[in-house]
């Protein structure tokens, strides 16, 4: 089960102005095969967008969780979908 999935992540908590966005991507290239984006929401969240096999994804979405991420992840909701590409590499919005 390898097929390619689209991942969308809001992570709640202190998320914003301690480079988690920046750790994000940088944990992406890392797992390599992902494509997409992650950005800062007006509310506070963080919004990651990946695009991948789903086996990537999951990796993502559990560092996401549980991972050594900076500043503090109180939660996260994700939602899975089909691909729609479009993107070039992983980037920080």
């Amino acid at each position: 089960m390898n097929e390619n999935v689209r991942l969308t992540a809001w992570v709640r908590g202190r998320v914003q102005g301690v480079g988690f966005r920046w750790w994000t991507r940088a944990t992406a290239l890392e797992i390599g095969g992902l494509s997409g984006y992650v950005s800062n929401l007006a509310d506070g969240r963080v919004q990651v967008v990946a695009e991948g096999s789903r086996a990537a994804c999951e990796r993502l979405l559990a560092w996401l969780r549980d991972g050594d991420t900076p500043g503090r992840v109180d939660g996260v909701t994700e939602i899975w979908d089909v691909p729609r590409g479009g993107y070039d590499g992983f980037e920080i919005r």
